[in-house]
């Protein structure tokens, strides 16, 4: 879970968010940046989000041909549009950010697992003492 404290002590984040316009779609395009894709549900949990606020930006980016979705199962998952050039050049000028924030917040916050787990799935455990 996203600890307020961690990220928001970062001058840069209020920097991006006065070039961005908030710190939701700031959150939203470095979380997918650093992960390459993510879907809504994933982004509002990571950073204590309202879920609707993160479905706002990216119905908003995408709209803008900043971001492309598809679907994986139920979940919409969200990525750069590569064939846009401003969406190109943005990701290049988030990835400079995130190559200057702390590689333990850009670990704990932004490298997270990106596919969501099939439901249904069965879970393998390694070892018997994990079964119970």
């Amino acid at each position: 879970m996203f600890d307020s404290s961690d990220i928001t002590q970062l001058r840069a984040i209020d920097t991006l968010k006065a070039v961005i316009g908030n710190r939701t779609a700031v959150y939203t395009l470095l979380f997918i940046q650093a992960g390459g894709s993510g879907y809504a549900n994933q982004i509002a949990k990571t950073f204590g989000v309202p879920l609707n606020s993160v479905q706002r930006q990216l119905a908003k980016l995408e709209d803008n041909e900043i971001l492309t979705s598809r679907m994986i199962g139920n979940a919409r998952i969200f990525e750069f549009n590569r064939r846009n050039s401003t969406a190109r050049n943005l990701s290049q000028f988030l990835q400079a950010e995130l190559d200057d924030f702390p590689q333990e917040l850009v670990r704990r916050y932004f490298s997270q697992r990106q596919k969501p787990r099939r439901a249904g799935k069965v879970i393998e455990y390694v070892s018997e003492e994990l079964r119970q």
